[in-house]
This record gives C-alpha cells, sequence and structure tokens, in this order.
C-alpha cells in the first residue's frame, strides 16, 4: 500500500461545476472526518476558486488521501489558460483554510489545500471505496437546491458565528471583572507591602538602636567590672596581710576566740580576692585586651606543675586524682598561661563536687589528621542533668541543689574557661550524666608538622626603640642573640623610616617615649602596607593589667621588661626555641 490514495478528480467549466465541486467536497470532507466548520470552510473556498476560474480552458481539482507523516486530505487545484486567480479570490481562500500552497505562472498554476485527518494509512482505500459508492448514489441538483444549501451552510455559519461572539463577550466581561479583582487584590497587597516595609524598616531601626544599647551596656558592665575589680584588689590586699599579721602575733596578745575570728576573717578575704580576681579575668577577656602568646609548652612540666598545685586541694582522702606519665605526650604550641589557668578551673570544679572515685587528666590527640590535641578532665561526682549543660557556660549561673551547700563558688569559672579555649583557636565541651560523673575536654589545635625545623633562630636584622639607656644597655646582649644586626633607636618619631630604609625584619618597641609612644608606633606599622607584615613586640615597664591591649592588636606580643628573657623574645618573634639556659 502507497502512502497516498486519490479519492476524486473533477473538472471546472461551467457554472453547474462549480454546485458540484462544492456538494463534492462537503461530501469528501464528510467522510474523512473533518469537522462541520471545516466541511463547510472547505466547500466555500472550492466554491471562490470554481467561479474564478469558470472560463478557463482546463481547471480541475483532485481529491487524495496522503501520509506526511501524519494523515491529512490534500486537494490539489490546478489550471491553464486565462490569467491568474483574483487577489480577492486568494485572499479568501487563506482565510478559508487552515493550510495553503500556491505557485502561480504564466497561464497556469496550482493551488494546494491541506488538512489533518484522523484516518490510519490502512483505512486509505476503504475512504476512497466511500467516497466513490457516496457520489454515486447521489443525484444531481438544481441550481435552487444548491443555493438553499449554501444560504443552510451560511446560516448555520452565522450562528455559530454569533454563538462565538457571545461566548467571547462572555468571556471578556469574566476577564474584565478578573482583572479589576486581580487590579484590586494587586493594589491590597501593595498597600501591605508599603505597610510591612515600613514596619521592616521601623523594625530594623528598633533593633539596631537595642544592638547599640546592649553593646553599650556589655561594654560598661565590662569597664564596671574592671574599674570595681581593680580598685577592691588594694583594700583587700590590705585586709588579707593585716588578718594574717594579727594570726601571727603572741597567744598572749590574742586570745582563742580572736585568732579563731582573725582566720575567719583572712579565709573570707581571700575568698572575696579570688571572686574579684576572676571578675577582672572575665572583664578582660570581654574587652578584648587577652591577647594569646603562642609558645612551645613542655606538656609535662605544665601538668606536674598543675599537680603539685592542686593536689592539696583534694578535699577528700576518698578521692584519687590522676595526672598522665609525662614520657609520650605530645607537642603543643600554645599559651603557656591561659591553658593553665583553664586547667586549674577545670581540676578545681571536679574536685569541688567529687566525693568519691577519681578525679583523672587524660591527653589524646585526635582529628582525622592528628591536628588536634585534646585534654580531658574526668570525675566521677554528681554529674549535670541534661537541662543544666548549656547554661553552666553563662556567666554567674550556678546549678542550685544540696551540692552547692558549702560549695563555694561564682559562676565565672567556666565561661571564663570556655573563653579563654575560644582565643586559643580551641574549644571547651561538656559530657556529663546525673550519678555518672562528668567529663570536661579542651581541644586545640596541634603544631604542624616540622614546624619547627623550618623555622630560623635568628632574623638579619632588629630595630628597637627604647628611650631608657639603662635598660637598653642590659637588653642589648638578648638583642644580639636574636638578630645579626641591631639598630637602637631612642625614640618612636624615626622609627617607620629606620625600618623602611634598614629593611628590618622585626621590631621591638618600648611604650613610654617622647614623641610618638609605643602605641602610636604599633599602629603606624600596621597602616603602612609596606611594614604591616614586620613582626612587632611590645617591651614596656608598666604594669601588663595597665597596658590598654586593644591598641596593641597588631603586636604580636606584650612583654614585661622585668621577666623578658631571650627565650620569651624569640618565641614571640617565631623563631625556633633556643636551647635550656637560655637568658
Amino acid at each position: 500500500m502507497t502512502g497516498a490514495v486519490q479519492l476524486l478528480a473533477t473538472g471546472i467549466s461551467a457554472e453547474q461545476d462549480v454546485f458540484a465541486l462544492r456538494r463534492d467536497g462537503r461530501a469528501v470532507a464528510e467522510i474523512v472526518g473533518l469537522d462541520p466548520q471545516d466541511q463547510i470552510r472547505l466547500a466555500t473556498a472550492l466554491s471562490e476558486f470554481g467561479r474564478d476560474r469558470i472560463g478557463c480552458a482546463d481547471a480541475t481539482c483532485r481529491f487524495s488521501l496522503r501520509a506526511e507523516p501524519a494523515a491529512i486530505l490534500e486537494v490539489a487545484l490546478r489550471w491553464s489558460g486565462g490569467p491568474a486567480p483574483a487577489a480577492e479570490t486568494l485572499l479568501s481562500m487563506r482565510r478559508l483554510v487552515r493550510e495553503l500552497d500556491q505557485e502561480i505562472g504564466c497561464r497556469r498554476g496550482r493551488i494546494i489545500l491541506r488538512y489533518p485527518v484522523a484516518v490510519p494509512l490502512e483505512d486509505f482505500a476503504a475512504a476512497a471505496e466511500r467516497v466513490t459508492e457516496a457520489l454515486s448514489m447521489g443525484v444531481a441538483a438544481s441550481r435552487e437546491e444548491d443555493l438553499r444549501a449554501q444560504t443552510r451552510d451560511l446560516i448555520v455559519a452565522l450562528e455559530e458565528a454569533r454563538a462565538h461572539g457571545e461566548e467571547l463577550k462572555l468571556l471578556n466581561e469574566e476577564l474584565e471583572q478578573t482583572n479589576s479583582g486581580v487590579m484590586a487584590l494587586y493594589a491590597e497587597l501593595s498597600s501591605e507591602l508599603e505597610q510591612t516595609n515600613i514596619g521592616v524598616v521601623a523594625l530594623h531601626a528598633e533593633l539596631e538602636d537595642k544592638t547599640r544599647r546592649l553593646r553599650e551596656a556589655s561594654e560598661a558592665k565590662t569597664r564596671f567590672w574592671a574599674n570595681v575589680s581593680h580598685e577592691l584588689r588594694g583594700p583587700l590586699n590590705s585586709v588579707i596581710g593585716l588578718s594574717r599579721l594579727l594570726a601571727d602575733a603572741p597567744p598572749e596578745e590574742l586570745g582563742e576566740a580572736q585568732r579563731q575570728q582573725v582566720e575567719l576573717i583572712a579565709s573570707s578575704g581571700a575568698t572575696l580576692r579570688t571572686l574579684v580576681d576572676e571578675l577582672l579575668d572575665v572583664a578582660k577577656a570581654e574587652a578584648g585586651q587577652l591577647i594569646p602568646q603562642p609558645a612551645p609548652v613542655d606538656l609535662g612540666l605544665l601538668l606536674a606543675e598543675l599537680e603539685a598545685v592542686m593536689r592539696p586541694a583534694v578535699p577528700n582522702p576518698g578521692v584519687a586524682l590522676v595526672f598522665p606519665e609525662p614520657a609520650g605526650l605530645p607537642a603543643l604550641v600554645t599559651d603557656e598561661t591561659m591553658l593553665t589557668r583553664i586547667l586549674r578551673n577545670l581540676v578545681g570544679n571536679s574536685l569541688k563536687f567529687t566525693e568519691s572515685g577519681h578525679v583523672r587528666i587524660e591527653v589524646a590527640v585526635s582529628g582525622s589528621d592528628r591536628d588536634r590535641i585534646e585534654i580531658g578532665v574526668e570525675d566521677t561526682g554528681i554529674g549535670i542533668p541534661e537541662q543544666e549543660q548549656a547554661r553552666i557556660f553563662e556567666e554567674f549561673y550556678q546549678v542550685r541543689g544540696p551540692h552547692q551547700r558549702g560549695k563555694a563558688g561564682t559562676g565565672l569559672g567556666l565561661p571564663y574557661a570556655r573563653r579563654l579555649a575560644e582565643l586559643l583557636g580551641g574549644s571547651l565541651t561538656l559530657e556529663s550524666a546525673p550519678g555518672r560523673g562528668t567529663r570536661m575536654t579542651v581541644s586545640l589545635p596541634a603544631p604542624a608538622a616540622g614546624a619547627a625545623a623550618d623555622t630560623p633562630a635568628t632574623v638579619p636584622c632588629l630595630v628597637c626603640a627604647d628611650d631608657d639607656p639603662a635598660f637598653a644597655a642590659v637588653f642589648r646582649p638578648t638583642l644580639t642573640r636574636l638578630a645579626e644586626r641591631v639598630i637602637e633607636l631612642r625614640d618612636g618619631a624615626d622609627l617607620l623610616a629606620t625600618v623602611r630604609r634598614e629593611g628590618a625584619d622585626a621590631v621591638v618597641v618600648d611604650l613610654d617615649m617622647p614623641i610618638v609612644d609605643g602605641y602610636e608606633a604599633v599602629r603606624l606599622l600596621a597602616e603602612s602596607e609596606d611594614l604591616a607584615a614586620v613582626p612587632v613586640v611590645v617591651v614596656t615597664g608598666f604594669a601588663l593589667a595597665d597596658v590598654d591591649m586593644a591598641r596593641l592588636g597588631h603586636a604580636r606580643a606584650v612583654l614585661a621588661k622585668e621577666s623578658v628573657d631571650a627565650s620569651r623574645l624569640a618565641r614571640a618573634l617565631g623563631l625556633a626555641p633556643l636551647d635550656e639556659g637560655a637568658s
């Protein structure tokens, strides 16, 4: 079976042929399944073509079914002789037919009309037989009958057009109503959005104001703690010192009852001084005045010193204080003072709330790359309920209960310990359960492998600015151990120019200098693009508690003149550790 079957072929020469073409076209369209509207359109298009071609020598119309690849009804209109179809005829046909191709030449041409149909390829022959049968059974109709049929078709078309127009009118009205609703909703939403935006802006401004107030309140609280703690230290030291003098008086000058009262004063003063020290430390941490000074730490020695301090504090002989063996402990680079404070706080807490069992300190290397050092403090004490575990890191918060009876504390120790651990680049975590004890773990970064081997022992050029010639003379041998060339200045005024001119690799600066002091010198170095990378260490005769650390954030370390030595300065400058006994 081929992909094309001819259904009908007819010629056009006289007016009656036009009426026959119209009837035959509608009959074929109905048999192949075109809908009534398409049947009328096809019949009308054929009628327009037929009227235009009356009088031509050779005008034909051929109906075929084709598979290209879907089934279509193809109507081929051909002519020769006579003029080309009128433009009005072609325009009318294009309006009536879905697909029209035309090839018009000199006195000949063709027009192809196509309609998609739902006739399978295997049914093409059967469709052709039905067309032949339908046309053979028909009878010739008069002109009047054809006109009446055309009129009926026109009436049907007009009625359908009117119904379609009414439907479009209803749809337009519904669309207009919908658009009105959408516009009203849009206006309402726009108004609500505008109000919401106004509220958001106001809320944002309110939040900014509250944030500013909270920050100011926090800063005021920190300043208050620092000032009160500082002011209380002097009187407290006097109270403690005088009470000790009284306690050392001969027995004949002080009765037993009076001696007990003096010892109670001394004990209470010591407790209060501990509280003041904790308040001052927390205030420094919050103000950013605690700057870690990382250096290689002998962990075995640190734990041995901690054990010597904490063992006399074991309150109950039934509690074992267990420290690890010093051999085999990993290398650690951190701030030794801060780490000692953290561990002393954790061990003290464990001893306070452990009545029997043990308090054990453990050290381990962890992490997939063995890049963390964990120091754990584990006890068999009362434990902490799960709902309280997050709150114990809040300042001044303490878990209430019978276990607190007779246990002095401020609620500042653990928050302070966690803050120090974070300053050291680590963390402090908690695992606990009531009746099963508690484990606090300090996790710190491990030093990079091979870092010490790549660290130089000296720098080529070091500039030191200090206006004290006596200290400079004492300090000079220390500097010459760490630098191949040392340049000394008596003021900070020429510091930047000298560092830039000499290409200095390190700077040591005093705080108390005329013209340009150490604070200003550190700031200028930090703001210089070409000098910001030069390491700076501050060496001062001021008490470190009185130094404004916030203004020295660019400095590697701030060291006291009375305690500085070659080892400390080397660690501060990031140089390789000196041999034992270095001064």
